[in-house]
């Protein structure tokens, strides 16, 4: 078995310029935040992303009997405790029956004792099509201010015209035409990833949450919503936990996120259960504050990368907006 690479910092750190770009994009989302009530309709502030939760609930990871002796050391419990967020990746709360297909399955680590041991905010599509951190951060200050009506959709077409570069690789387009394929698929049956890098102690790795014997077809004439609140009140959920570790940045490069990692076979480390009937009131004010941020992870399970890095920011930003003024409105 080849030997891992090993996490070093120089894989996260920001230019002075990326660092005063995501200044300015942090007052672009604290200003979006502060306006997203009306943005969405809502009585209360959304997310900046993600903004629309479909359910929350809570779940087990139980860990694989036979994982690799090399990664036991992180493990050390049989079981540990889960919450759950499904989400819709826009901005915008819309009230169509059916969104795009851009899902989120963000995942709450917990030992016995209730204390966080991770963050994992899963998507159910693998690659990212921005690797430079520059690029990114103009064009998500512009999505920011173009919702609250401060630029054009002119000024916000020429910043998405400078990502199209990024698109043209053949695992982008493989996943696009996949994600087209399952565009009206039960969200459930979905696959999902970590898209960018996360530690694992020393080493870096990707990961991947494969669904069992799921129907894609469950709750077709449903909304999205409500065909995953009846099947979780219903049936029992199990998906698989899968890893991909890091050992060459040729062939599994931490900073270019618009292409599959390749010679790096999937190891199964565990699974996701959730029993039925396990929802949470996804209404609750102290629920819908709940934060997903990967950096509030233990030390050695924490993300690694540039564009991954500027999640801590962007979630901190969001959450103390959010905070600010949904503990004020103390909406039921």
């Amino acid at each position: 078995m080849p030997v891992p690479l090993k996490y070093n910092k120089k894989y996260d750190q920001l230019t002075d310029e990326e660092n005063e770009l995501l200044e300015i994009n942090k007052k672009s989302i604290a200003d979006f935040v502060e306006q997203s009530s009306r943005v969405s309709d809502v009585n209360y502030a959304t997310r900046n992303a993600h903004a629309k939760t479909y359910a929350l609930a809570t779940g087990k990871f139980l860990i694989e009997k036979k994982i690799p002796i090399e990664l036991q050391q992180f493990f050390d419990k049989e079981k540990y405790d889960l919450i759950i967020r499904f989400s819709n990746a826009n901005l915008k709360i819309q009230k169509s029956k059916k969104d795009i297909p851009a899902y989120g399955f963000a995942v709450k680590i917990k030992d016995e004792n209730g204390d966080l041991i991770a963050n994992y905010p899963l998507v159910n599509f693998p690659l990212f099509p921005i690797n430079s951190v520059s690029i990114f951060l103009k064009l998500f200050t512009s999505v920011n201010r173009f919702y609250l009506k401060k630029w054009s959709l002119l000024s916000l077409i020429l910043q998405i015209l400078k990502v199209t570069p990024s698109i043209f690789t053949v695992s982008f387009f493989k996943n696009i035409l996949k994600l087209i394929s399952k565009k009206n698929d039960f969200l459930l049956s979905f696959d999902y990833y970590s898209v960018g890098a996360y530690r694992l102690g020393e080493n870096m790795i990707k990961i991947k949450l494969s669904p069992r014997n799921i129907n894609k077809n469950f709750g077709k004439k449903l909304t999205t919503k409500d065909a995953l609140e009846n099947y979780l009140k219903t049936n029992d959920f199990t998906a698989d936990v899968l890893i991909q570790i890091c050992y060459d940045s040729k062939d599994q490069p931490i900073n270019k996120l618009n292409v599959e990692w390749k010679n790096s076979p999937f190891i199964k480390i565990g699974e996701v259960k959730i029993e039925k009937d396990s929802l949470l009131n996804s209404a609750a004010c102290e629920n819908e504050l709940l934060s997903f941020n990967p950096f509030e992870s233990k030390l050695f399970f924490q993300p690694v990368g540039k564009i991954q890095k500027l999640r801590n920011e962007a979630y901190k930003v969001s959450l103390q907006t959010r905070q600010k003024i949904n503990k004020l409105l103390k909406y039921k």
